[in-house]
């Protein structure tokens, strides 16, 4: 049944490659897509203006409520759902098209920055660069969700079955209040299409899954000037034990183990009794995660202070994107379609993860999904972060006609 999904899945992309090849530039498209510029710049300056930090219920609250009343005046059905424990909500339209096919087009709006980064750097533009707090990821990439979905509008681009806008507030945070939604959304969907931004004329079809490795150690106070032998100290037995599981991960696998936050102590003159560390794992083979675990199992039981007790646990949190040949398929759909601007645009895949895992389900081999949609930017999650202005308008056309193009009836 699962090899029929899917030579069902690579036909219909192959169907639609052949449609797309030879097309022709739709020259309105594109001037309609470069004459909404302006009015994007000045949406995307007041959202870049607006602290939305995952933690952020305040902020996130005031960009839910932009996003949601311009998906109303899209014409969509709109709801605000509860995405517990996630401090914003997610942001759900639904439009009714004439047509067989069910799309999805989806991003975030939170951003890794807290409370009054905007106020310190906000939206700027220098030459073709916008900077600013979230810029490209992934404000950027939900203004071009909505000025997309205007332009079909527009065009009258309505041979969808359903078109459906998720936008969620906790992405940057592992998804926790919103991956059963994506879940389940996505699961009825043919499409799904993700709006992170590439690094330049890119798509992602694959992305690596993410977990967490979590290292405790417990010793035994004591005074650290009148009587240090007495203690046992965790911060020095957690120093070892990084050092020792420094090399978890996988190189010829792509797994990578990056030990990130270390706590111990919080008093000059008492030794540690307990400290902990946190590392950072990606891996797009999810059989790593057993291994990496039993691995640290057994590196934890060489110790450096007696007396300490070590443990060690993997906390499974994203799942990665895996490459597929549909969303293969699709990104030469994307390819095809970029050449009628006299562009093109490469597949490839990306270390970091994104909500794609939480959308494509490797069991079914659905739906097809392609992520990297958004507008260009570079340097994300650092202050320099910057949005590449003249991708606008091309990016604006390429999701306009591949909403034209996937629904299609399969066969025509």
């Amino acid at each position: 049944m699962r090899k029929n999904a899917m030579r069902t899945l690579l036909a219909a992309a192959a169907c639609l490659i052949c449609t797309t090849a030879f097309a022709q530039t739709d020259n309105a498209l594109m001037a309609a897509a470069s004459k909404k510029k302006p009015e994007f710049l000045r949406d995307l300056a007041t959202l870049v203006n607006i602290d939305s930090g995952t933690d952020d219920a305040k902020g996130l609250g005031q960009v839910e409520s932009f996003l949601a009343q311009r998906l109303k005046e899209l014409g969509a059905k709109v709801e605000i759902v509860a995405a517990p424990p996630s401090a914003g909500k997610m942001v759900l339209g639904t439009l009714q098209g004439k047509g067989t096919k069910n799309i999805m087009l989806m991003i975030h709006f939170d951003t890794v920055f807290g409370v009054g980064e905007a106020a310190k750097r906000p939206f700027r533009v220098e030459a073709n660069k916008a900077f600013g707090p979230g810029v490209a990821d992934a404000k950027g990439g939900a203004l071009i969700v909505l000025y997309a979905v205007d332009l079909a509008r527009e065009r009258g681009i309505d041979n969808y079955k359903t078109l459906t806008v998720l936008f969620n507030p906790d992405e940057e945070k592992g998804s926790a209040g919103s991956r059963d939604m994506i879940r389940k959304l996505s699961a009825d969907q043919d499409y799904v299409l993700i709006y992170e931004p590439p690094e330049a004329d890119r798509v992602t079809v694959s992305t690596n899954g993410i977990a967490h490795v979590n290292l405790d150690v417990k010793g035994l106070a004591s005074h650290a000037g009148s009587a240090p032998e007495k203690g046992r100290n965790a911060a020095v037995e957690i120093a070892n034990q990084i050092v020792q599981l420094k090399d978890l991960g996988d190189p010829a696998k792509g797994t990578t183990v990056s030990w990130t936050i270390i706590q111990a102590g919080d008093r000059a003159n008492i030794i540690p009794d307990k400290a902990s560390a946190i590392a950072d794992m990606r891996m797009s083979d999810l059989s790593e995660i057993a291994r990496v675990q039993a691995d640290a199992d057994k590196i934890v039981q060489k110790k450096l202070i007696a007396g300490t007790e070590v443990s060690v646990k993997v906390e499974y949190g994203r799942p990665p994107f895996s490459k597929n040949p549909a969303s293969d398929h699709l990104a030469v759909v994307a390819d095809q379609i970029y050449h009628e601007l006299g562009k093109s645009i490469a597949p490839v895949g990306m270390r970091y993860g994104t909500d794609a895992g939480f959308a494509y389900n490797p069991k079914s081999g659905k739906p097809v999904v392609l992520d990297g949609m958004g507008i260009v930017g570079d340097r994300i999650h650092s202050s320099d972060e910057w949005a590449d202005l003249d991708s606008v308008a091309p990016r604006l056309y390429l999701t306009t006609r591949l909403l034209q193009t996937l629904a299609k009836p399969d066969g025509e």
